[in-house]
């Protein structure tokens, strides 16, 4: 059967360009949508042609199926492809795809209902005989009755909301003080990004290892596994770093849980990519009998480059001609896997002030050049505060496992990027820890090391930028002088000649040399930016211009972007405790702790639940009580 003529990618980003890569070796034509907010994005100028679909939130645009239907219909396409993302585990969406006559490149809408709920999904799980997590998957959505249930399960437990993904809804609990408030936030957070506030409990495993499996299937009944990946590394149920194969694993428990999966497929007549999620006890070393089922991704996956990387295999390319109606392409005995794999998700946030995500220009941005990178965004772009702030997966390939993760420090330690802060250096210490080096990773890897994994690094200032930043550009018609604005410089000074200037707003004695042999930089007004681990550091000829947020608190409690409060737990003359929640802000997906600087008293709280706050926006203030 021949491949289709045209397809809408009805997603956006480094997952939209990811799709019509493969789509233009085909020769099949591609289709963006965007929103106003992404009017001129890079994945609309990688399209042949381009959809307006409606205003930058995600619901008016990106989620909206009617919206993107009657794109793909004015457009001429002939099939969708959702990306990943909510709409990609959407029976409602793929019904209404093939409705209208279109190819929808995806599994089954059965397929996708029978694994989209979570509870639902280890019913059928079990009855398969594929081992899951010991919880509670009732009806009863009382807070009574899961107090009572996580009790029952014994603490540590995780609250799941039952059509989460991502991290979204999700919870872990220590202690029953604690249920109710946990209980409260999974179940908006689930609202929110799912339109469903259900949850379910599971008994959280103390040393976990997150273990998945790559799946596909095709129309003809056939279901095959392309190995297994690790996702353990991760932060706030996030995933940072993925790899393939899982470190540590024998062929004797990769075959137990390739098969589990495999069965978990040929459970739904599963058609197309997906992904079969494990939760292991990694207490006593991989072992089959301590793997279980946690849920089922209907889509591809964002961590699908390292499996392509293992096995050769294009798995959009497996996307479109299962969709087309072709046979899987190899025989489970032809797949073979070679060397090692890692991803780093490349974000734009700060992980030096909590990970708050950034937003506003890409004025400078240099990605790796020697491994595969996915981004979605180029030099000039910007990052919006309406979706994802997932710039690039930073993607290498090794013979061995200790070689893929020094190739991963490095890449991540080149990475520019000008004025949107960025994880790069908080990725390149997580690569080059020991540890994980070593393989001894689970899932409290990050969460156990964070302070020193998310500080600030030491800057290597190249030599040269000194002698750059003291000479500025010229104005047209003045004379160039070697010593014009070279504060600090003296003719007949010492061999080692240095001078005065700022790094961040601390002052400093540098080298002032012309060696030539300067990093790349890029010029902010009369200053210079450099680049060193992956994090951007400003030099500067006085202390006016320090890094974001350095200043002492003056008490005041601001909105960090634009976003919609959720929770006010504070009233006007509460006294409060440093670090303690005084709101709740929901922004970029995922909701935002607004705390008290120090301990004092709540001297206004001027915000009420529903208010939509601008970044930046005053929102109360805190008076130290001494």
């Amino acid at each position: 059967m021949p491949l289709m003529e045209s397809i809408l990618v009805a997603n956006r980003g480094e997952i939209a360009r990811r799709v019509m890569r493969t789509a233009r070796r085909l020769g099949i034509r591609t289709i963006a949508v965007y929103s106003d907010a992404d009017i001129g994005a890079a994945h609309v100028r990688d399209a042949d042609s381009a959809v307006r679909i409606g205003a930058p939130p995600a619901r008016e645009s990106y989620l909206a199926i009617d919206q993107i239907i009657d794109a793909a219909l004015t457009s001429d396409a002939k099939a969708i492809h959702p990306g990943y993302g909510f709409l990609a585990e959407s029976a409602d969406f793929a019904e209404r795809v093939l409705a209208t006559g279109l190819v929808w490149i995806g599994p089954p809408a059965s397929a996708i209902r029978a694994m989209g709920l979570k509870d639902a999904a280890k019913r059928l799980m079990q009855d398969a005989g594929v081992p899951v997590t010991p919880g509670y998957l009732g009806e009863d959505q009382s807070v009574q009755r899961l107090t009572h249930e996580a009790e029952a399960i014994g603490w540590p437990v995780l609250i799941k909301a039952v059509a989460g993904g991502g991290g979204k809804g999700m919870r872990r609990v220590d202690r029953r003080e604690d249920f109710a408030a946990a209980l409260a936030g999974a179940k908006r957070e689930g609202a929110a990004s799912f339109g469903d506030d259900r949850v379910l409990l599971e008994k959280y495993v103390t040393h976990p290892r997150h273990i998945e499996v790559q799946i596909f299937g095709d129309r003809q009944g056939r279901v095959v596994h392309l190995f297994e990946r690790d996702c353990s590394l991760q932060r706030r149920h996030q995933k940072v770093i993925e790899e393939a194969p899982a470190p540590g694993m024998d062929e004797a428990t990769r075959a137990g849980v390739c098969e589990a999966a495999v069965r978990a497929g040929e459970a739904v007549s599963y058609e197309g990519a997906g992904t079969i999620e494990f939760i292991a006890d990694a207490s006593e070393g991989l072992r089959a009998d301590r793997i279980w089922f946690m849920e089922m991704n209907t889509r591809l996956q964002v961590e699908h480059p390292v499996t392509e990387a293992i096995t050769g295999i294009d798995l959009v390319e497996w996307q479109l001609r299962v969709a087309s109606g072709q046979a899987l392409p190899l025989r489970q005995d032809q797949i073979a896997r070679s060397g090692h794999a890692m991803e780093a998700r490349l974000y734009a946030e700060d992980p030096s002030a909590g990970f708050l995500p950034s937003i506003g220009p890409l004025t400078h941005l240099k990605l790796p050049e020697a491994v595969r990178v996915d981004t979605g965004v180029e030099a000039g772009d910007a990052v919006s505060a309406y979706y994802d702030p997932m710039l690039a997966k930073v993607i290498v390939h090794a013979d061995t496992r200790t070689r893929a993760a020094e190739a991963l420090a490095n890449a991540c330690g080149t990475i520019q990027v000008w004025p949107i802060k960025t994880n790069a250096a908080f990725l390149a210490r997580c690569a080059a820890d020991p540890d994980f080096q070593s393989g001894l990773v689970d899932t409290a890897f990050i969460a156990q090391r964070l302070e020193e994994l998310s500080a600030r690094p030491v800057p290597v200032v190249p030599p040269g930028i000194v002698a750059a930043l003291t000479y500025p550009q010229r104005t047209p018609g003045t004379p160039w002088s070697p010593v014009r604005g070279a504060t600090g410089f003296r003719l007949n000074g010492a061999q080692a000649t240095t001078a005065h200037v700022f790094i961040d707003g601390v002052g400093a004695d540098l080298p002032f040399d012309f060696s030539g042999h300067m990093a790349t930089v890029c010029r902010d007004d009369r200053d210079l930016v450099f680049f060193s681990a992956g994090a951007a550091f400003r030099l500067s000829l006085s202390a006016d211009h320090g890094p974001a947020g350095s200043a002492v608190s003056d008490g005041g409690i601001r909105a960090p972007m634009p976003g919609r409060v959720v929770q006010v737990l504070a009233a006007a003359g509460d006294r409060v405790r440093p670090g303690q929640t005084l709101a709740v802000l929901e922004a970029m997906k995922m909701e935002h702790a607004l705390v008290s600087p120090f301990e004092g008293l709540v001297a206004e709280l001027t915000v009420r639940e529903g208010d939509q706050v601008t970044e930046g926006a005053l929102l109360g203030r805190v008076a130290p009580t001494s």
